[in-house]
């Protein structure tokens, strides 16, 4: 039988919207010269940044702002923006030493792709919305409310758009709930396995889909993956293997529908140097659809960071090897 999940992570837009200490971090002077000087010892090494070993850099600087930050993502709210990284007064390749940097301090970096890449550009390359072999983050597309393939989400600005491509984030927990409440009948289809379109991940021999399930509560323990257009691309391409029931749509619907009425979602307008760290099983994400620069070099650019945290009760092992590869097994 379905019911309520409660902790510090079914909370509401319209509450944190008005209490920015909740989730926004600026950073000291200090911290920055910290981080900066860090940074400039790392690319100074020559390492790439994949062969960096974060004993090297134990940014004793950051010390209490790490702790700070790993509470908020695992315990609490599950997400933090921290501010304040000057990407134009120090370059770019030191902003991004210096975020991977925090991610080796907060987690395990992992793949993202079939290419096991681990830091990936996130910007518009041109690519169709509409083809269904296209991931949309390479598109300047809105994304809906989603999750990512591992513990911790991570995104690093480095240009941002000319309009538009806000950051939307809410509480998986918080939807949840509002379905077990409104809807007790469709909640427990959450936890069915769903077919998810494989978006030619896996080469033209591989699977076409892989399945997993929304939600789920082993244990006691909630975690959430949602991916709506995986599952609905997949019922379209795939009706033979993928084909949702009238209850199952209705469902899915409402997942869309509840993180876009007015009080859920919290929105974020990333400026330049925000580092955005998001706890995956509890906090949805989407973005706006935007405008872009004209400029190659002022094109909205961000990096984004999958990390595993083995110690979080809620993660998934299978996530943790990488989405694309879990996907595939």
């Amino acid at each position: 039988m379905t019911s309520l999940v409660t902790s510090p992570a079914p909370w509401r837009g319209e509450t944190l919207r008005h209490a920015p200490g909740e989730w926004l971090y600026h950073l000291s002077a200090e911290e920055i010269a910290a981080l900066t000087t860090a940074a400039q010892a790392i690319v100074g090494s020559g390492q790439p940044l994949a062969e960096v070993d974060r004993d090297d850099y134990p940014l004793p600087g950051l010390a209490s702002a790490l702790a700070d930050w790993r509470r908020r993502i695992g315990s609490g709210h599950g997400m933090v923006l921290v501010r304040g990284l000057p990407v134009r007064e120090i370059g770019d390749e030191l902003a991004t030493a210096a975020y991977w940097l925090i991610g080796l301090h907060l987690g395990q970096p992992t793949g993202q792709n079939a290419d096991r890449q681990t830091l990936v550009d996130i910007r518009d390359t041109g690519a169709a919305p509409s083809d269904h072999q296209v991931r949309l983050y390479k598109t300047r597309a809105e994304l809906t409310f989603h999750t990512d393939g591992a513990d911790i989400i991570g995104l690093l600005c480095l240009r941002g758009a000319k309009s538009g491509g806000v950051s939307r984030i809410c509480s998986s927990v918080e939807v949840y709930n509002q379905i077990v409440q409104r809807r007790p009948d469709l909640a427990p289809l959450l936890e069915l396995d769903y077919h998810h379109h494989a978006h030619g991940q896996f080469g033209p021999d591989g699977p076409r889909t892989f399945t997993y399930p929304i939600v789920s509560r082993t244990g006691g323990v909630f975690r959430m993956l949602l991916l709506l257009w995986y599952i609905r691309n997949a019922a379209e391409d795939f009706p033979d293997i993928a084909s949702l029931t009238p209850a199952q749509h209705e469902l899915l619907d409402l997942l869309e529908q509840i993180p876009f009425e007015p009080g859920v979602a919290l929105d974020m307008s990333f400026r330049e140097g925000d580092m955005q760290f998001l706890k995956n099983s509890v906090v949805l994400h989407a973005r706006t659809e935007y405008e872009d620069w004209d400029a190659p070099e002022d094109k909205r650019h961000l990096l984004r960071l999958w990390l595993n945290v083995p110690e979080f009760a809620d993660g998934d092992d299978l996530l943790r090897h990488g989405f694309e590869q879990s996907a595939a097994s």
